[in-house]
């Protein structure tokens, strides 16, 4: 069985946004069960974790004496393993593939910045004079997305981990009033979270972080 190790407690704000989301939902999505290793915070920084990944952050998944880092990786090798993630014809998996990248690359930092500006400095001045170009860039990279699924319910063919990578991505943005701006681009988040892994994977990290007690 697999072992998914993320972190043991996290800060209010961050329960339900936490990165092991992203593979809990594509472990539901495959049917693999899996259990959890819990890390505290300092652990993190220990050189023990560190042989595991290096830059002291989860996930981490431990899958037959492979460890693997980086949710995007993990996604990617779990795809491998369910055709429903990860399709096998090659076209239709490079596809996939592309806009793994695209969700990690070319979405997800604009979006962090926005976030960071917004959560950890929303008091300096600094951040509020930097907020409208950050929001810009956001909308933009909003924008291309929504222009990209006029016609089209998933990002790549059928549901995939780009979508699971994508739609956690564009969840970075709740409580902004950014992606309800546009139409297709909004019902396509809906539509991810409408599925019922999602639900699950969700469920169980928040029942998580009710149980322990929360970081400060």
């Amino acid at each position: 069985m697999m072992t998914l190790t993320t972190f043991r407690s996290v800060p209010p704000f961050a329960a339900g946004y936490v990165r092991d989301l992203r593979v809990r939902w594509a472990l539901e999505e495959a049917g693999l069960p899996y259990t959890l290793r819990l890390l505290a915070f300092e652990e993190a920084a220990t050189p023990a974790f560190r042989k595991e990944q290096p830059f002291s952050q989860i996930p981490v998944l431990q899958d037959d004496g492979l460890t693997l880092f980086e949710s995007g990786a993990i996604l990617l090798h779990l795809g491998e393993r369910c055709p429903a993630l990860l399709p096998a014809d090659a076209e239709a998996r490079a596809q996939v593939t592309v806009w793994m990248f695209a969700a990690l690359n070319s979405v997800e930092p604009y979006f962090a910045e926005l976030v960071s500006l917004a959560l950890f400095h929303a008091d300096e001045a600094w951040a509020a004079a930097a907020r409208p170009s950050a929001e810009a860039m956001a909308l933009k990279r909003l924008r291309d997305l929504d222009d990209w699924l006029e016609g089209r319910d998933w990002l790549a063919g059928e549901f995939s981990v780009a979508d699971i990578l994508m739609c956690t991505v564009l969840r970075l943005l709740d409580g902004m009033e950014l992606v309800e701006r546009f139409d297709r681009l909004a019902a396509y988040r809906a539509r991810c979270m409408a599925r019922p892994a999602f639900d699950e994977a969700l469920g169980d990290q928040l029942a998580l972080y009710r149980q322990l007690p929360a970081v400060a």
